[in-house]
């Protein structure tokens, strides 16, 4: 369990580190996104993930890893903008996003480890495609709820959803990363 913990850790750490340039290009013009159009931007990357697994031939030269981490940062800037609501115009400072971002990756985390605690870590058995299709039924099951106006009966809301897509891509960067 360290060493997961460890390995989660650094790949944040990597997500972070892209998140905070990116703010210090564009601030935070994301704020103005809804919930939708995120799931969307999300659903893209996945997409293309997938077909990068499927297609020998590559035309754009980024691979999985550069997909994977959009995921992460697009599924945290999701979770801020459902605890925060959506704004109209690029409210926070880098510091106030900062501050938000660790605090959604930290309930994610946390979350993981719970999971991890029950599941025994079964995810390191997996593929990466696995888990790149796990992320794409959990993305078209926030797209239903979205298209339901966020009602369930049953089910676990939006942001359940999100955290685990986060998780997932983790898990996907570790084998990647570091291999089973």
């Amino acid at each position: 369990m360290q060493q997961n913990s460890a390995q989660y850790d650094s790949i944040i750490k990597d997500c972070r580190e892209l998140f905070i340039k990116k703010t210090k290009d564009y601030g935070t013009a994301w704020r103005i996104l809804r919930l939708p159009s995120l799931t969307d931007q999300i659903f893209i990357k996945a997409q293309r993930i997938r077909s990068l697994q499927e297609n020998e031939v590559r035309k754009v030269d980024e691979g999985e890893q550069s997909e994977f981490i959009g995921i992460i940062n697009y599924s945290i800037m999701a979770l801020i903008q459902i605890d925060k609501g959506i704004s109209e115009q690029a409210d926070l400072t880098l510091e106030e996003a900062l501050n938000e971002y660790d605090n959604a990756i930290g309930q994610t985390k946390n979350l993981m480890e719970n999971k991890n605690h029950d599941y025994g870590e079964a995810w390191r058995d997996m593929r990466v495609s696995s888990l790149t299709d796990l992320i794409l039924q959990k993305l078209l099951r926030v797209k239903q709820i979205e298209d339901n106006q966020g009602a369930t009966l049953v089910s676990e809301g939006i942001d359940a959803n999100y955290q685990d897509i986060i998780n997932y891509a983790v898990f996907a960067l570790i084998h990647l990363n570091y291999g089973k």
